[in-house]
């Protein structure tokens, strides 16, 4: 027997529950199941609308189709069987005319149900253990807002009851901290519908934008890059001497003026290229690294947007190392440990799992070049001391890449961190960026793209999800809030606030008329890390009574004592 894999289970749970609905439903159309990171959803057209009073039906259905122990029986059919088979789901007959003539058509069966699907799967329906729906949600046709929208099931599978009550207990934790809701009630952002994909930051949310940015600007500074910014929109001339008008087309925002195309920059790495190109660059000049916070747009469809983790518009740590093939090793040495030096400011250096992306079908250049770019990009992290697993073709079409997956405090995985390795771009078949050498030839420099948080908006929804909304002292939107109990102690107040301004912190006054108890719980439900209390007393003894989120009441202190405090715990990185 081979081993059962999470996603082998995942997705063999997928297709009990499209069995499942189809059982328990009339006139129901199926679309796709996978399996993702953490469960398995699947699409149905069916004239009942699905709700959660549904869901215990048809997990009793799946209950009873995986007691049945039902072997998953895989067999590769010619185009007029697989049609044969799924005649009356118009869904599934359509997503066939997307395999191209003369290619394998695999097809997996389960008791009476059958599916055109490449597998794998386990090899019987019990070792696919329990199942749970979760939730539901609409999604359009192929991802396109022109097509019918469907109904989305989501599940979970787990081996047993015991591990199931965990994994509950794990979902209905990830929904108390969803980055979206969390948002809305710390007041830090909102999506407007009308304008999808799109950030509205409010003061306290860009306060951690700006202060994310300005750590990551000192991080790189001190490391040798220096900071650039190139246009937002660039002609379609330079998309197509770089490669992305073909490849990335149907992602990129477009517009004309003067009877000329331009695109909005889904990426800034063309425009690193134009500066490096601006003059000749001698050797001596090597490697330049080039750092943008560009904001850059994507056209992605509206169906796989999230919150602000999957946008349109959006801002990226970005760099481009511009260096000669020699320098690759030390260069790629150099990234990673900036990249776990942030990490651990983070606490995200614990479980950091690499990954080496190797070339992807659709790919430009010789393979000889990409297995040189894989074998150097393999060796720069065994210098570097990280272990990494092989991800086949899921390198970019210009190089393959290094990617780093941090893991939160709920264990998701989130990948964050690349380095690509890129002989293409600076090539003479593409943007043809030279130097000179030092044999008085010119040459064409390796480009070296990479990203340590990735984007900042969607690394900011890791983070509110990861402290659950509580951020870290010197990532707080508002660090201290100062609390007179009257207006009498409104000026001491004031004092206490002007002086820890001083010294960079970011504090707030609460001076409403509401009374202390109040002001203490606004403050909580704020998750602010300090609150300092004053009243005439506090001011006749030259005290504060202070409150930290973290350890409660923490009695008086002067105000050079709390100071000392949250100098100590780094209110600023």
């Amino acid at each position: 027997m081979s081993e059962v894999t999470e996603q082998m289970r995942r997705h063999s749970a997928a297709h009990l529950m499209a069995r499942a609905i189809q059982n328990i439903f009339d006139d129901v159309q199926v679309d796709i199941g996978p399996a993702t990171d953490e469960g398995f959803y699947y699409d149905f057209d069916l004239p009942h609308r699905l709700s959660p009073d549904d869901f215990p039906k048809i997990e009793a259905e799946i209950a009873r189709l995986i007691a049945l122990d039902e072997p998953f029986v895989r067999k590769v059919v010619s185009r007029e069987e697989c049609a044969k088979m799924l005649e009356g789901q118009h869904y599934k007959l359509d997503r066939l005319s997307d395999i191209p003539e003369g290619e394998d058509i695999s097809t997996y069966t389960v008791g009476d149900y059958a599916e055109m699907c490449r597998g794998p799967h386990v090899e019987h329906s019990k070792q696919i253990g329990v199942v749970k729906l979760t939730r539901l949600a609409g999604s359009y046709y192929r991802g396109d807002e022109k097509n019918k929208m469907l109904q989305r099931v989501y599940g979970v599978v787990a081996r047993d009851e015991a591990e199931l009550k965990a994994m509950m207990e794990r979902i209905e934790e990830a929904k108390r901290r969803d980055h979206r809701r969390l948002g809305v009630e710390l007041d830090l952002f909102h999506l407007d519908p009308e304008d999808p994909g799109q950030i509205f930051w409010h003061p306290k949310g860009w306060s951690v934008y700006v202060t994310l940015q300005d750590y990551m600007r000192r991080k790189i500074v001190a490391d040798g890059y220096q900071e650039v910014n190139t246009p937002a929109l660039m002609p379609r001339s330079l998309w197509e001497k770089s490669g992305h008008w073909d490849h990335y087309k149907a992602n990129m925002f477009i517009t004309e003026s003067e009877k000329r195309i331009f695109a909005v920059k889904p990426m800034n790495c063309p425009g690193a290229l134009e500066i490096f190109k601006s003059r000749m660059r001698s050797y001596k000049d090597l490697p330049l690294r080039l750092a943008e916070f560009g904001h850059c747009a994507r056209n992605e469809p509206s169906g796989t947007l999230h919150g602000i983790m999957r946008v349109r518009g959006f801002v990226q740590d970005d760099a481009h190392i511009i260096c000669t093939q020699d320098q690759i090793g030390e260069e790629v040495a150099k990234f990673c440990r900036l990249l776990k030096d942030v990490y651990k400011d983070f606490g995200f250096d614990k479980n950091l799992l690499v990954k080496l992306s190797t070339m992807p079908e659709d790919h430009v250049g010789d393979e000889a070049t990409w297995q040189r770019a894989e074998a150097a990009l393999a060796e720069a992290c065994k210098a570097c001391g990280m272990d990494y697993v092989i991800q086949p073709g899921e390198g970019a079409f210009y190089g393959p890449k290094l990617e780093f997956k941090i893991t939160d405090a709920l264990a998701r995985e989130w990948q964050c961190g690349t380095i690509q390795l890129d002989y293409q771009l600076p090539s003479a078949e593409r943007l043809n960026a030279e130097y000179v050498g030092p044999d008085g030839q010119k040459h064409h420099p390796v480009m070296l793209h990479r990203a340590v948080l990735g984007s900042l908006e969607r690394f900011i929804g890791i983070l509110i999800e990861h402290y659950a909304g509580a951020f870290p002292l010197w990532l707080a939107p508002e660090q201290v809030r100062v609390l007179p109990v009257s207006d009498k102690a409104l000026a001491y107040a004031e004092k206490t606030a002007e002086a820890l301004r001083a010294i960079g912190m970011r504090v707030g006054i609460d001076s409403s008329a509401e009374k202390l108890g109040a002001k203490i719980r606004a403050a909580t439900m704020e998750k602010l890390p300090y609150q300092i209390v004053v009243g005439p007393r506090d001011e006749a003894n030259g005290t504060l009574s202070v409150r930290s989120r973290a350890e409660g009441d923490l009695g008086a202190m002067t105000l050079d004592a709390f100071i000392e405090r949250v100098k100590a715990e780094k209110y600023v990185l």
